[in-house]
């Protein structure tokens, strides 16, 4: 879809500007007495606050947007309220429900974690990029980590917090109410949470460059930064393109599937010509991957609502997007396709490549980058391999972007 007047696409980067006031008060849900000294935090960015001998709270400027608004106080459970900021000044209670904990209270682990088990999740969870080397797990004993050897799923909780010391970026994490999962049969891992940022103390002018550099680096090509792209019309001035991906059915498995059967079936020694055949059929995979070259254009992945001010993202099948403006990172090694069959050709190495598969007809593109929805998509290749190491949160703008301070 194209818009119809030139001036409204100045409209997506005004609105990616606006600000508004949030506040509001915290208080015992049983009670409703006003809760002081609470931790109130918009989740995934650098914006928190402690309530006053009150109960109240007070975000003077926060982006455009929907965010998780977190509330935590000691011997209560978390409280949390999805809000969308526009323009007006927002006021909201967060109850916090006691947990029936004494302070002081020891709590007893039942085991300690296996430290292969702890060694996976700290590599899955931090990831394995250069960022990622110069991040570290301040409070380990307050993760708990299971593994089920039955269905090869590693799953990871937090007591409270995990917290995160990124040297790379300059922020401090704590990971509120974390589920981690990886299920190592479909090579798939899945995280989320209440994440809350928090600025670093740098030890001079030198590491405060070079955080803020760093910074710039890990916003570059990210997800995000595709996201804040798109909904600005501007896919290819910030050096994305994006190119569709088919996963087709190969007609050719069922037939290899079934004369592979047979033949295992037989149970006895195989002739030369025999094991030949068993190993080009074994080569035959269920599907291969169909990836149209032609870039696709910015109102090919989205909907835009009538009056302008709401972003859908929309794409058929899966979206090869490709970032040209930097290469990947060192440690990066792409694996060949599973869909390919035969030796894989050189997997292109000056380009940051990444695959994005959206899970349902579509979904919102809030104004500050993030999906209304973001368990709505499942991202693979180069935006999979990046994890907490290039964390960013999302009220950093880069140099250069409009409303930058």
């Amino acid at each position: 879809m194209r818009f119809g007047l030139a001036f409204l696409l100045l409209l997506l980067p005004l609105l990616a500007a606006a600000q508004s006031s949030l506040s509001g008060t915290v208080r015992d849900s049983v009670t409703q007495k006003p809760l002081p000294f609470a931790s109130v935090f918009l989740a995934n960015t650098t914006l928190g606050a402690t309530t006053t001998e009150q109960g109240t709270f007070t975000f003077e400027r926060v982006p455009a947007g929907s965010y998780d608004v977190v509330a935590s106080y000691v011997g209560y459970r978390l409280a949390k309220q999805t809000i969308t900021v526009k323009q007006t000044p927002q006021k909201l209670t967060l109850a916090l429900a006691p947990t029936g904990a004494q302070l002081g209270e020891v709590v007893v682990r039942p085991r300690l974690n296996n430290p292969s088990d702890y060694q996976k999740f700290t590599e899955l969870f931090l990831g394995r990029t250069t960022f990622s080397q110069q991040c570290r797990i301040g409070n380990p004993d307050d993760v708990l980590i299971d593994f089920d050897p039955q269905t090869t799923e590693l799953t990871a909780v937090a007591r409270k917090f995990v917290q995160v010391d990124n040297q790379a970026l300059g922020y401090r994490v704590k990971y509120y109410g974390l589920r981690f999962s990886c299920n190592f049969s479909q090579q798939v891992v899945t995280f989320y949470g209440q994440p809350v940022f928090e600025e670093m103390t740098p030890r001079g002018a030198r590491q405060r460059r070079q955080w803020d550099a760093n910074r710039a680096q890990a916003y570059r090509g990210s997800l995000v930064h595709f996201f804040r792209s798109l909904r600005d019309s501007q896919l290819t001035a910030q050096g994305f393109v994006a190119r569709r991906l088919r996963i087709v059915p190969n007609t050719r498995f069922a037939r290899a599937d079934s004369l592979l059967r047979a033949l295992r079936r037989q149970r006895r020694a195989y002739s030369m010509a025999e094991q030949d055949s068993l190993g080009r059929w074994a080569g035959v995979p269920p599907s291969f991957s169909l990836l149209y070259m032609r870039p696709l254009h910015v109102d090919s992945l989205r909907r835009v609502s009538a009056d302008g001010r709401r972003v859908f993202l929309r794409f058929r099948d899966r979206l090869q997007v490709t970032y040209l403006l930097a290469g990947p990172d060192a440690n990066y090694h792409p694996q060949p396709s599973r869909y390919a069959r035969g030796p894989a050709p050189p997997l292109p190495q000056d380009h940051q490549v990444s695959q994005l598969v959206l899970m349902q007809p579509e979904v919102e593109i809030e104004a500050n980058g993030q999906l209304a929805n973001p368990l709505a998509v499942f991202t693979d290749e180069y935006w999979g391999f990046e994890k907490m190491g290039e964390f960013l949160p999302l009220n950093y703008l880069p140099p250069g972007y409009p409303s930058h301070p």
